[in-house]
């Protein structure tokens, strides 16, 4: 009875504050890593993944409006900052192993970041877009914040990145691993520095699930396409629509 009513209460005050919405995005993501290790972790029940579908099929249920989530959920958005910087950890860790190699990086992410964007918006062209969606569309393997930047200086639709942005790190989550196992790429650093090159913070996420050094260097493929997609972003769109 004592603790039906303490659970009425706790209800009542969620319901009438902002705190509801961070409360149930926990809950959410919860859920999913629930889900996901139960399945044994099979990256089709990727916990972003189910996350978002439990939090969108209950926004379109209740009617609920994006801004009046965002104004309880932010404090997520928020945390992104520290999160990122606390990806400087692992990545001291192997600093030894990353200046080995620094040069086999620093190649592949210049190719990487090139292919990456040159194969998205040459597609899309061809498929008929317009050259705001081309815009929108070249930053989608770049972490949020910066693409949607990118995409706000360049001309495109802020709104349209964010959600390509988070599509593409969902999709190459679930299927990233799965397609460098078909290809036989086992080094963990090449699967991290894979996941982290083309599926921004979610890739590493699920690096990080493989080994501790994938996701060190999928930590530092995603620092480093953001900063050469600022370079390689505004050649490529200018050769795709000039």
């Amino acid at each position: 009875m004592t603790l039906d009513f303490a659970l009425g209460d706790i209800w009542v005050y969620l319901s009438t504050s902002p705190l509801l919405h961070l409360t149930l995005t926990v809950l959410a993501y919860v859920a999913g890593d629930w889900i996901f290790r139960r399945s044994g972790q099979k990256a089709f029940f990727n916990p972003v993944l189910l996350s978002i579908v439990m939090l969108v099929t209950l926004l379109s249920v209740t009617g609920t409006d994006y801004p009046t989530y965002f104004e309880g959920a932010q404090f997520v958005h928020f945390m992104l900052g520290p999160a990122t910087v606390a990806l400087a950890i692992p990545l001291y860790r192997h600093l030894r192993l990353i200046r080995q190699l620094w040069l086999p990086i620093l190649a592949s992410i210049v190719l990487g970041a090139t292919v990456s964007v040159s194969s998205a918006v040459f597609m899309a062209r061809w498929l008929g877009a317009s050259q705001q969606t081309l815009i929108s569309l070249a930053p989608k393997s770049v972490t949020a914040p910066v693409a949607m930047g990118i995409t706000e200086k360049l001309g495109g639709l802020p709104s349209l990145t964010a959600a390509l942005v988070v599509l593409t790190g969902v999709l190459g989550a679930v299927i990233g691993a799965g397609v460098l196992a078909v290809v036989r790429v086992r080094d963990d650093r090449a699967r991290g520095l894979a996941l982290g090159l083309n599926s921004h913070g979610i890739g590493t996420a699920r690096a990080f699930q493989m080994s501790d050094v994938a996701g060190a260097f999928s930590a530092l493929a995603m620092g480093l396409m953001a900063l050469t997609s600022a370079f390689v972003l505004p050649f490529v769109l200018r050769w795709a629509t000039g």
